[in-house]
Protein backbone atom coordinates (compact mmCIF):
# COMPACT_ATOMS: atom_id res chain seq x y z
CA UNK A 1 0.00 0.00 0.00
CA UNK A 2 1.31 3.26 -1.30
CA UNK A 3 1.40 5.95 1.39
CA UNK A 4 1.14 9.76 0.20
CA UNK A 5 1.27 13.21 1.59
CA UNK A 6 -2.44 14.72 0.22
CA UNK A 7 -5.12 14.71 -1.92
CA UNK A 8 -7.27 17.43 -3.07
CA UNK A 9 -10.16 15.79 -4.62
CA UNK A 10 -13.39 16.92 -6.37
CA UNK A 11 -12.47 20.49 -7.26
CA UNK A 12 -14.32 22.55 -9.80
CA UNK A 13 -11.16 23.27 -11.89
CA UNK A 14 -7.78 22.66 -11.45
CA UNK A 15 -5.35 25.69 -13.13
CA UNK A 16 -2.75 23.89 -14.49
CA UNK A 17 -0.95 26.75 -15.97
CA UNK A 18 0.95 24.89 -18.73
CA UNK A 19 1.44 21.32 -18.86
CA UNK A 20 4.51 20.86 -21.29
CA UNK A 21 7.17 21.94 -19.12
CA UNK A 22 7.60 25.73 -20.14
CA UNK A 23 10.43 27.79 -19.14
CA UNK A 24 7.99 30.74 -19.41
CA UNK A 25 4.80 32.08 -21.54
CA UNK A 26 5.46 34.80 -23.81
CA UNK A 27 3.14 36.34 -26.55
CA UNK A 28 -0.46 34.55 -27.55
CA UNK A 29 0.74 31.83 -25.33
CA UNK A 30 0.26 34.74 -22.05
CA UNK A 31 -3.51 34.36 -23.05
CA UNK A 32 -4.11 30.76 -22.75
CA UNK A 33 -4.38 29.43 -19.52
CA UNK A 34 -4.72 25.53 -19.29
CA UNK A 35 -7.59 24.80 -16.91
CA UNK A 36 -8.81 21.30 -16.51
CA UNK A 37 -12.80 21.34 -15.72
CA UNK A 38 -15.26 19.24 -13.44
CA UNK A 39 -16.48 16.63 -16.51
CA UNK A 40 -20.40 16.43 -15.05
CA UNK A 41 -19.96 15.22 -11.76
CA UNK A 42 -17.03 14.12 -12.10
CA UNK A 43 -14.38 16.90 -10.31
CA UNK A 44 -10.58 17.36 -10.58
CA UNK A 45 -8.22 15.86 -7.89
CA UNK A 46 -4.61 16.82 -7.13
CA UNK A 47 -1.97 14.11 -5.48
CA UNK A 48 1.00 14.72 -3.75
CA UNK A 49 3.88 12.50 -2.67
CA UNK A 50 5.81 12.69 0.03
CA UNK A 51 8.58 14.22 -1.52
CA UNK A 52 6.28 17.35 -1.38
CA UNK A 53 5.88 17.18 -5.27
CA UNK A 54 2.70 16.69 -7.02
CA UNK A 55 2.31 13.06 -8.18
CA UNK A 56 -1.15 13.47 -10.73
CA UNK A 57 -3.33 15.95 -11.43
CA UNK A 58 -6.54 14.56 -13.13
CA UNK A 59 -9.97 14.00 -13.05
CA UNK A 60 -11.25 12.07 -9.88
CA UNK A 61 -12.72 9.07 -10.99
CA UNK A 62 -9.22 8.13 -12.89
CA UNK A 63 -7.07 9.47 -10.11
CA UNK A 64 -9.28 6.97 -7.82
CA UNK A 65 -8.61 4.27 -9.96
CA UNK A 66 -4.89 4.47 -10.10
CA UNK A 67 -4.57 5.46 -5.94
CA UNK A 68 -6.96 2.64 -5.34
CA UNK A 69 -4.88 1.44 -2.60
CA UNK A 70 -3.09 4.82 -1.58
CA UNK A 71 -3.04 6.08 2.36
CA UNK A 72 -3.32 9.97 2.77
CA UNK A 73 -1.84 11.91 5.77
CA UNK A 74 -4.70 14.68 4.45
CA UNK A 75 -7.53 14.59 1.89
CA UNK A 76 -9.41 17.44 0.98
CA UNK A 77 -12.67 17.73 -0.58
CA UNK A 78 -12.81 20.55 -2.76
CA UNK A 79 -16.28 20.43 -3.93
CA UNK A 80 -17.24 23.91 -5.75
CA UNK A 81 -13.69 25.06 -5.42
CA UNK A 82 -10.68 25.77 -7.55
CA UNK A 83 -7.34 24.58 -7.11
CA UNK A 84 -4.39 26.77 -8.86
CA UNK A 85 -0.78 27.19 -8.34
CA UNK A 86 0.75 29.16 -5.39
CA UNK A 87 1.99 32.69 -6.31
CA UNK A 88 4.68 34.28 -7.05
CA UNK A 89 5.86 37.37 -5.60
CA UNK A 90 9.02 38.63 -7.95
CA UNK A 91 9.93 41.56 -6.53
CA UNK A 92 10.20 42.75 -2.97
CA UNK A 93 12.39 45.07 -0.71
CA UNK A 94 10.64 43.13 2.82
CA UNK A 95 13.82 43.69 5.24
CA UNK A 96 13.79 47.35 6.67
CA UNK A 97 12.54 49.41 10.00
CA UNK A 98 11.23 52.71 9.89
CA UNK A 99 8.09 53.91 8.96
CA UNK A 100 7.35 56.22 5.97
CA UNK A 101 3.46 56.71 6.52
CA UNK A 102 4.62 60.32 6.44
CA UNK A 103 6.15 60.39 3.24
CA UNK A 104 2.50 59.58 1.59
CA UNK A 105 1.66 63.02 2.21
CA UNK A 106 4.11 64.47 0.72
CA UNK A 107 3.18 62.47 -2.50
CA UNK A 108 -0.08 62.94 -2.34
CA UNK A 109 0.70 67.12 -2.38
CA UNK A 110 2.94 66.39 -5.65
CA UNK A 111 6.43 65.63 -4.31
CA UNK A 112 8.17 62.79 -6.61
CA UNK A 113 10.20 59.86 -5.71
CA UNK A 114 13.39 61.97 -6.61
CA UNK A 115 12.29 65.02 -4.48
CA UNK A 116 11.51 63.06 -1.24
CA UNK A 117 14.69 61.13 -1.53
CA UNK A 118 17.00 64.53 -1.86
CA UNK A 119 14.84 65.67 1.33
CA UNK A 120 16.52 62.76 2.94
CA UNK A 121 13.35 61.26 2.40
CA UNK A 122 12.53 57.67 0.87
CA UNK A 123 15.61 55.00 0.79
CA UNK A 124 17.87 56.88 3.16
CA UNK A 125 15.14 57.13 5.64
CA UNK A 126 14.15 54.08 5.79
CA UNK A 127 18.87 53.06 5.18
CA UNK A 128 19.42 55.32 8.97
CA UNK A 129 16.67 53.03 10.91
CA UNK A 130 17.43 49.74 9.04
CA UNK A 131 20.93 50.31 9.97
CA UNK A 132 19.86 50.71 13.80
CA UNK A 133 17.85 48.08 13.81
CA UNK A 134 19.32 45.10 15.52
CA UNK A 135 19.45 41.75 13.27
CA UNK A 136 16.64 40.02 15.74
CA UNK A 137 14.25 43.06 15.38
CA UNK A 138 14.52 42.79 11.32
CA UNK A 139 14.21 38.75 11.42
CA UNK A 140 10.89 39.69 13.25
CA UNK A 141 9.58 42.46 10.92
CA UNK A 142 10.61 40.40 8.38
CA UNK A 143 8.97 36.93 9.35
CA UNK A 144 5.28 39.04 10.18
CA UNK A 145 5.61 40.51 6.51
CA UNK A 146 6.18 37.18 4.81
CA UNK A 147 3.24 35.51 7.44
CA UNK A 148 1.23 38.32 5.87
CA UNK A 149 2.32 37.71 1.94
CA UNK A 150 1.41 34.14 2.57
CA UNK A 151 -2.24 34.46 3.97
CA UNK A 152 -2.64 36.34 0.78
CA UNK A 153 -1.83 33.68 -1.65
CA UNK A 154 2.07 33.97 -2.37
CA UNK A 155 4.21 30.95 -1.74
CA UNK A 156 7.87 31.84 -3.25
CA UNK A 157 8.97 35.82 -3.01
CA UNK A 158 12.04 37.50 -4.37
CA UNK A 159 13.61 39.44 -1.88
CA UNK A 160 16.21 41.85 -1.61
CA UNK A 161 18.86 43.53 0.68
CA UNK A 162 19.41 47.27 -0.05
CA UNK A 163 18.52 49.31 3.05
CA UNK A 164 21.80 49.18 4.18
CA UNK A 165 24.48 50.51 1.99
CA UNK A 166 27.53 49.75 4.04
CA UNK A 167 28.73 45.87 4.45
CA UNK A 168 27.82 45.29 7.80
CA UNK A 169 24.39 46.17 7.54
CA UNK A 170 24.11 44.63 3.89
CA UNK A 171 25.18 41.46 5.27
CA UNK A 172 22.74 41.79 8.26
CA UNK A 173 20.06 42.01 6.15
CA UNK A 174 21.14 38.93 3.77
CA UNK A 175 21.76 36.90 7.36
CA UNK A 176 18.04 37.70 7.90
CA UNK A 177 17.50 36.39 4.47
CA UNK A 178 18.88 33.26 5.62
CA UNK A 179 18.06 32.31 8.55
CA UNK A 180 14.23 33.07 6.94
CA UNK A 181 14.79 30.62 4.11
CA UNK A 182 15.89 27.77 6.47
CA UNK A 183 13.28 28.49 9.29
CA UNK A 184 10.17 28.95 7.77
CA UNK A 185 8.41 26.15 5.34
CA UNK A 186 5.41 28.21 5.12
CA UNK A 187 7.02 30.13 2.27
CA UNK A 188 9.94 29.85 -0.49
CA UNK A 189 12.97 33.01 -0.92
CA UNK A 190 14.70 33.53 -4.12
CA UNK A 191 17.54 36.34 -2.18
CA UNK A 192 18.64 38.99 -4.01
CA UNK A 193 21.83 41.67 -2.72
CA UNK A 194 20.92 44.68 -3.99
CA UNK A 195 23.58 47.19 -1.70
CA UNK A 196 23.87 49.54 -4.87
CA UNK A 197 20.40 50.39 -3.83
CA UNK A 198 21.43 54.48 -3.81
CA UNK A 199 24.20 56.58 -2.92
CA UNK A 200 25.63 56.34 0.52
CA UNK A 201 25.97 59.61 2.31
CA UNK A 202 29.12 60.67 2.13
CA UNK A 203 30.24 58.69 -0.90
CA UNK A 204 30.08 59.73 -4.89
CA UNK A 205 28.48 57.21 -7.19
CA UNK A 206 32.14 55.71 -8.47
CA UNK A 207 33.60 55.20 -4.76
CA UNK A 208 30.24 53.80 -4.15
CA UNK A 209 30.73 50.99 -7.07
CA UNK A 210 34.36 50.67 -5.80
CA UNK A 211 32.84 49.87 -2.64
CA UNK A 212 30.41 47.36 -3.57
CA UNK A 213 32.91 45.34 -6.25
CA UNK A 214 36.07 45.80 -4.33
CA UNK A 215 34.70 45.33 -0.82
CA UNK A 216 31.03 43.77 -0.51
CA UNK A 217 30.87 41.30 -3.36
CA UNK A 218 34.37 39.56 -2.11
CA UNK A 219 33.06 39.28 1.79
CA UNK A 220 29.27 38.11 0.10
CA UNK A 221 31.04 35.78 -1.85
CA UNK A 222 33.27 34.01 1.44
CA UNK A 223 29.96 34.16 3.36
CA UNK A 224 28.29 31.86 0.79
CA UNK A 225 31.30 29.41 0.33
CA UNK A 226 31.13 29.44 3.90
CA UNK A 227 27.77 28.34 4.17
CA UNK A 228 26.55 31.39 6.22
CA UNK A 229 24.48 33.37 3.36
CA UNK A 230 22.21 31.94 0.68
CA UNK A 231 22.58 34.54 -1.73
CA UNK A 232 20.76 33.89 -5.35
CA UNK A 233 20.76 37.20 -7.55
CA UNK A 234 22.27 40.59 -7.75
CA UNK A 235 20.85 43.65 -8.14
CA UNK A 236 21.77 47.69 -8.64
CA UNK A 237 19.51 50.47 -8.83
CA UNK A 238 20.17 51.89 -12.75
CA UNK A 239 18.63 55.56 -12.98
CA UNK A 240 19.79 59.15 -13.57
CA UNK A 241 21.30 60.41 -9.99
CA UNK A 242 22.09 56.62 -9.13
CA UNK A 243 24.31 54.55 -10.93
CA UNK A 244 24.41 54.92 -14.45
CA UNK A 245 24.90 52.28 -16.75
CA UNK A 246 28.48 51.78 -17.15
CA UNK A 247 28.54 51.96 -13.37
CA UNK A 248 25.24 49.07 -13.03
CA UNK A 249 27.06 47.23 -15.71
CA UNK A 250 30.63 47.16 -13.45
CA UNK A 251 28.86 45.91 -10.72
CA UNK A 252 26.43 43.10 -12.35
CA UNK A 253 29.10 41.79 -14.27
CA UNK A 254 31.00 41.52 -10.96
CA UNK A 255 28.00 40.01 -9.28
CA UNK A 256 27.58 37.57 -12.24
CA UNK A 257 31.17 36.56 -12.27
CA UNK A 258 30.29 34.76 -8.50
CA UNK A 259 27.62 32.72 -9.56
CA UNK A 260 24.72 35.51 -9.06
CA UNK A 261 22.03 36.07 -11.54
CA UNK A 262 21.14 39.06 -12.94
CA UNK A 263 17.74 40.55 -11.86
CA UNK A 264 17.82 44.34 -12.01
CA UNK A 265 16.32 47.50 -11.76
CA UNK A 266 16.29 49.14 -15.28
CA UNK A 267 14.16 52.55 -17.03
CA UNK A 268 12.15 53.19 -14.01
CA UNK A 269 12.52 56.96 -14.02
CA UNK A 270 13.83 58.12 -17.02
CA UNK A 271 15.44 55.96 -20.08
CA UNK A 272 19.34 55.34 -20.03
CA UNK A 273 19.17 52.21 -22.09
CA UNK A 274 19.80 50.02 -19.42
CA UNK A 275 17.48 47.26 -20.48
CA UNK A 276 20.12 46.94 -23.51
CA UNK A 277 23.18 47.24 -20.91
CA UNK A 278 21.16 44.32 -19.33
CA UNK A 279 19.92 42.09 -22.22
CA UNK A 280 23.71 42.02 -23.17
CA UNK A 281 25.01 41.05 -19.59
CA UNK A 282 21.91 37.70 -20.28
CA UNK A 283 20.11 39.51 -17.75
CA UNK A 284 17.71 36.96 -16.06
CA UNK A 285 15.00 39.46 -15.11
CA UNK A 286 14.79 43.26 -15.20
CA UNK A 287 12.21 45.74 -13.02
CA UNK A 288 10.23 48.77 -13.52
CA UNK A 289 10.31 49.53 -17.08
CA UNK A 290 8.27 52.53 -17.16
CA UNK A 291 10.61 54.57 -19.49
CA UNK A 292 12.07 51.31 -21.58
CA UNK A 293 12.40 52.39 -25.48
CA UNK A 294 11.36 50.32 -28.50
CA UNK A 295 14.81 49.13 -29.19
CA UNK A 296 15.35 47.98 -25.05
CA UNK A 297 11.78 46.04 -25.64
CA UNK A 298 13.31 44.22 -28.90
CA UNK A 299 16.71 43.50 -26.91
CA UNK A 300 15.24 42.16 -23.68
CA UNK A 301 12.53 39.75 -26.02
CA UNK A 302 15.81 38.69 -27.98
CA UNK A 303 17.60 37.72 -24.64
CA UNK A 304 14.89 36.50 -23.06
CA UNK A 305 14.92 38.33 -19.98
CA UNK A 306 11.63 38.48 -18.10
CA UNK A 307 10.19 41.84 -17.91
CA UNK A 308 9.00 42.03 -13.89
CA UNK A 309 6.32 44.46 -13.67
CA UNK A 310 5.30 46.65 -10.77
CA UNK A 311 2.04 47.97 -10.87
CA UNK A 312 1.97 49.68 -7.31
CA UNK A 313 5.15 51.50 -8.58
CA UNK A 314 3.04 53.74 -11.10
CA UNK A 315 0.14 54.04 -9.46
CA UNK A 316 1.52 55.14 -5.70
CA UNK A 317 4.22 57.62 -7.81
CA UNK A 318 1.75 58.48 -10.04
CA UNK A 319 4.25 57.98 -13.19
CA UNK A 320 3.44 56.66 -16.61
CA UNK A 321 2.48 52.48 -16.86
CA UNK A 322 5.40 50.33 -18.87
CA UNK A 323 4.23 49.55 -22.18
CA UNK A 324 3.27 46.40 -21.29
CA UNK A 325 0.94 45.32 -24.39
CA UNK A 326 4.39 46.22 -26.54
CA UNK A 327 6.40 44.03 -24.43
CA UNK A 328 3.93 41.10 -24.55
CA UNK A 329 3.36 41.62 -27.89
CA UNK A 330 7.21 41.79 -29.00
CA UNK A 331 7.77 38.22 -27.41
CA UNK A 332 8.86 39.63 -23.82
CA UNK A 333 7.99 37.49 -21.17
CA UNK A 334 6.07 39.50 -18.52
CA UNK A 335 5.92 39.01 -14.67
CA UNK A 336 4.87 40.73 -12.08
CA UNK A 337 5.73 41.53 -8.57
CA UNK A 338 4.00 43.64 -5.68
CA UNK A 339 7.67 45.84 -5.10
CA UNK A 340 6.66 45.42 -1.56
CA UNK A 341 8.71 48.64 0.30
CA UNK A 342 7.90 51.17 2.53
CA UNK A 343 7.15 53.20 -0.44
CA UNK A 344 4.85 50.86 -2.26
CA UNK A 345 3.24 48.84 1.27
CA UNK A 346 1.30 46.17 -0.90
CA UNK A 347 1.40 42.18 0.14
CA UNK A 348 -1.31 40.29 -2.08
CA UNK A 349 -0.65 39.75 -5.31
CA UNK A 350 -4.16 39.08 -6.11
CA UNK A 351 -4.18 42.88 -6.01
CA UNK A 352 -1.22 43.53 -8.11
CA UNK A 353 -3.42 41.10 -10.83
CA UNK A 354 -6.14 43.52 -10.64
CA UNK A 355 -4.58 46.30 -10.91
CA UNK A 356 -2.24 45.29 -13.71
CA UNK A 357 -5.43 44.16 -15.52
CA UNK A 358 -7.12 47.94 -14.91
CA UNK A 359 -4.32 50.36 -15.56
CA UNK A 360 -1.83 48.07 -17.97
CA UNK A 361 -5.00 46.85 -20.00
CA UNK A 362 -3.55 42.86 -19.14
CA UNK A 363 -6.09 40.07 -19.61
CA UNK A 364 -6.38 37.78 -16.38
CA UNK A 365 -5.17 34.91 -17.96
CA UNK A 366 -1.72 37.38 -18.77
CA UNK A 367 -1.98 38.10 -15.13
CA UNK A 368 -2.47 34.57 -13.90
CA UNK A 369 0.68 33.34 -16.37
CA UNK A 370 2.63 36.35 -15.15
CA UNK A 371 2.17 35.73 -10.99
CA UNK A 372 3.30 32.08 -11.59
CA UNK A 373 5.09 30.13 -14.85
CA UNK A 374 6.72 33.71 -15.72
CA UNK A 375 7.61 35.20 -11.99
CA UNK A 376 9.12 31.91 -11.71
CA UNK A 377 11.52 32.22 -14.71
CA UNK A 378 12.18 35.69 -13.23
CA UNK A 379 13.79 33.95 -10.37
CA UNK A 380 15.07 30.65 -12.26
CA UNK A 381 12.55 28.22 -10.47
CA UNK A 382 10.51 27.80 -13.98
CA UNK A 383 11.58 23.53 -14.14
CA UNK A 384 10.09 23.43 -10.78
CA UNK A 385 7.67 26.17 -9.78
CA UNK A 386 4.52 28.08 -11.20
CA UNK A 387 2.45 25.76 -12.42
CA UNK A 388 0.25 22.06 -11.83
CA UNK A 389 2.83 19.84 -13.54
CA UNK A 390 3.94 16.28 -12.60
CA UNK A 391 7.11 16.79 -10.56
CA UNK A 392 7.00 20.13 -9.95
CA UNK A 393 6.74 21.68 -5.52
CA UNK A 394 3.12 20.92 -5.34
CA UNK A 395 2.63 24.78 -3.68
CA UNK A 396 -1.33 25.25 -4.03
CA UNK A 397 -3.96 27.58 -3.17
CA UNK A 398 -7.50 26.67 -3.39
CA UNK A 399 -10.36 29.26 -3.35
CA UNK A 400 -13.67 29.68 -2.82
CA UNK A 401 -15.09 30.51 -6.24
CA UNK A 402 -16.35 28.69 -9.00
CA UNK A 403 -14.21 30.35 -11.30
CA UNK A 404 -10.27 31.01 -10.60
CA UNK A 405 -10.61 34.89 -12.08
CA UNK A 406 -12.77 35.81 -8.50
CA UNK A 407 -9.28 35.88 -7.16
CA UNK A 408 -8.57 38.43 -9.69
CA UNK A 409 -11.76 40.10 -9.98
CA UNK A 410 -12.25 40.54 -5.84
CA UNK A 411 -10.32 43.32 -5.32
CA UNK A 412 -8.56 43.21 -2.64
CA UNK A 413 -10.92 40.06 -1.88
CA UNK A 414 -8.44 36.99 -0.69
CA UNK A 415 -9.62 36.79 2.87
CA UNK A 416 -12.70 35.90 1.91
CA UNK A 417 -11.71 33.69 -1.41
CA UNK A 418 -8.27 31.76 -0.13
CA UNK A 419 -9.39 28.54 1.46
CA UNK A 420 -6.13 27.06 1.71
CA UNK A 421 -2.58 27.64 1.11
CA UNK A 422 -0.13 24.86 0.61
CA UNK A 423 3.48 24.50 0.38
CA UNK A 424 5.43 21.47 -0.45
CA UNK A 425 1.99 19.49 -0.19
CA UNK A 426 1.84 20.65 3.72
CA UNK A 427 -0.85 22.91 4.68
CA UNK A 428 0.06 26.03 5.63
CA UNK A 429 -2.44 28.35 6.57
CA UNK A 430 -6.68 27.78 6.25
CA UNK A 431 -9.41 30.25 6.47
CA UNK A 432 -13.36 29.87 7.60
CA UNK A 433 -14.17 31.54 4.04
Amino acid sequence: MTSLKLLVKNARQAVLVCNSKELFLRGEAMKRVLVLEQDGANGVSVVVGRDGCISAVGHTASIEKQFHDATFDKVIDAQGMCVMPGLIDGHTHPVWAGDRVHEFAMKLAGASYMEVHKAGGGIYFTVEHTQKASEEELYQLFKSRLERMMHAGTTTVECKSGYGLDLETEIKMLRVLTRASKELPFIEISSTYCGAHAIPKGKSSEEATDDVIKNQLPRIQQLVKNGELLVDNIDVFCEKGVYDVDQSRKILQAGKDIGLAINFHAEELNLLNGAEMGAELEARAMSHLEEISDAGIEAMAKANSVAVILPTTAYILRLKSPPVRKMIDAGVPVALGTDFNPNAFCMSMSLIMHLACVNMRMSMEEALVASTINAAASIGKATTHGSLEVGKVADLLIINAPRWEHLVYQMGGHDHLIKYVIKKGDIVHSSNC
